[in-house]
């Protein structure tokens, strides 16, 4: 192969995944193959539904090196799922078909020849039955890492510390080894995968990074932080959340570090939109979430955004 594949794993087959990945191969030129994990029936059916039309091959997990592979054809790896319907209602019933998505994905990126994931959204509801906080930890878990989330943007990126967590958990979970972890691998990932070292600008718990409680996180925790890891990464804070954003200070800055989902999450979408792909780091291959989830209320409408899905699979195709 001339190129490394991207594994592209379906998720939720009732979900508006297939109609944006339509729309992606329509539209892009994308240098690397695209290797789908989906059922080849929900497959077919949505492309009749979609009115979308193109070759499949066929592939077996084992074989993948074996063949050579471009993106003339839809390069699928067939997991049986037995639905009736282009779309259904979204139930547990997809769960199985999920799972041995999963594990043959996961086959395939522990044997190291490819080093490019996309999965596509998924019902935490129905499949993870609050044994998991997201996808994220799901496979993280899976391969044994700390990893942590990057909603990636190539003019600010944000990091959470804590990610899903209700807020009245979050500050149990901040300690000096959890963001000391965070900020090593965003390092890492600059510098290895975009060539430069980042400007991390990282953000204190409390508002004004002041609290009136005798433990304050920010002096305790935080702040020693960023002062041993001063010496070697290009790190800066505790700044208060409520004015880290602004232009002044936003554009000096590679990445914003924060403690909680919603903190740093909540910003980057006002600035940027669906501008921005969620980039898992810590992984031994680079995994990219599109922005989006199943989405039911647009099944089968065709008026989906691919936005999300192109950004991703550009970032990939490049990097």
């Amino acid at each position: 192969m001339n190129f490394s594949p991207i594994l592209i794993l379906h998720g939720e087959p009732n979900s508006i995944f297939l109609e944006i990945f339509f729309k992606t191969i329509k539209s892009n030129k994308i240098k690397r193959p695209l290797i789908l994990i989906s059922s080849e029936k929900i497959l077919k059916l949505q492309m009749k539904k979609l009115k979308f039309k193109k070759k499949i091959k066929l592939l077996s997990h084992k074989n993948l090196y074996e063949k050579k592979l471009n993106n003339k054809t839809i390069n699928l790896i067939n997991i049986n799922f037995n639905q009736k319907k282009a779309f259904e209602k979204i139930s547990n019933k997809s769960n199985k078909f999920i799972e041995e998505s999963f594990k043959i994905a996961f086959q395939i990126l522990k044997e190291g020849n490819i080093t490019r994931f996309i999965n596509g959204p998924i019902s935490k509801k129905y499949f993870l039955k609050k044994k998991y906080l997201g996808i994220t930890e799901y496979i993280s878990k899976k391969f044994h890492r700390n990893t942590c989330m990057l909603i990636y943007n190539k003019k600010l990126s944000v990091c959470p510390v804590t990610t899903h967590l209700p807020i009245k958990k979050v500050s149990k979970k901040i300690n000096k080894k959890t963001i000391s972890q965070k900020i090593i691998l965003l390092n890492e990932f600059y510098k290895k995968i975009l060539g430069y070292k980042p400007k991390i600008a990282v953000l204190g718990l409390n508002p004004h990074c002041e609290s009136i409680d005798k433990f304050n996180e920010d002096d305790k925790i935080i702040k020693p932080v960023i002062k041993k890891l001063k010496k070697k990464y290009n790190i800066s804070g505790p700044f208060s959340a409520d004015t880290a954003f602004i232009k002044k200070i936003r554009k000096k800055y590679d990445i914003i570090l924060g403690m909680y989902h919603d903190q740093v999450l909540i910003p980057i979408k006002t600035l940027y939109e669906y501008d921005a792909i969620n980039i898992t780091l810590g992984l031994p291959f680079i995994r990219i979430s599109p922005d989006h989830g199943p989405n039911e209320k647009m099944l089968g409408k065709n008026i989906s955004n691919p936005f999300s899905l192109i950004q991703a699979i550009n970032f990939l195709d490049n990097n």
